[in-house]
């Protein structure tokens, strides 16, 4: 079966309104079987969680198993989040609010638990996300960096 394109994937959930437990398994199974391989898919991806309203409890988990994979095995080098990656996905992931705004906390999550290295201030620029004063944002970034170390 040839794999599906994503843009219209997201075009036919966009026109849908929803994303179900049927169009999740799609995007494994049909359109990304191979998980994404650029930053213009991962933003697709983001974009079209924002703008859907509603989706299946699957969504959320699998949308932040696809970056993950992505950022920490698809980047080079593998495993390592280095400072561009993780001030690209900062800002890609910083207009996320309400419930999708808990996705961007998730994903951000399972980077910090999945990578096995962070470059720089790396950690610092996907840390900043989602907390409530930039003093903080700081030290608990500071305090992963030193319980890595």
């Amino acid at each position: 079966m040839a794999e599906d394109s994503l843009s219209d994937y997201a075009g036919k959930i966009l026109k849908k309104g929803r994303i179900s437990f049927g169009d999740v398994q799609r995007l494994q199974r049909d359109v990304l079987p191979d998980g994404i391989r650029s930053r213009e898919e991962a933003e697709l991806l983001l974009d079209l969680d924002r703008r859907v309203e509603k989706s299946d409890a699957a969504w959320g988990r699998c949308l932040a198993v696809i970056i993950v994979d992505f950022v920490v095995w698809g980047e080079r080098p593998t495993g390592v989040v280095d400072e561009d990656t993780a001030c690209w996905l900062s800002a890609t992931l910083a207009g996320q609010d309400g419930l999708a705004g808990k996705r961007a906390r998730l994903i951000v999550r399972e980077i910090v638990e999945e990578a096995q290295a962070f470059e720089n201030d790396a950690l610092l620029a996907i840390a900043d996300l989602g907390r409530a004063s930039h003093n903080a944002r700081r030290a608990e970034a500071t305090a992963l960096l030193n319980a890595d170390a």
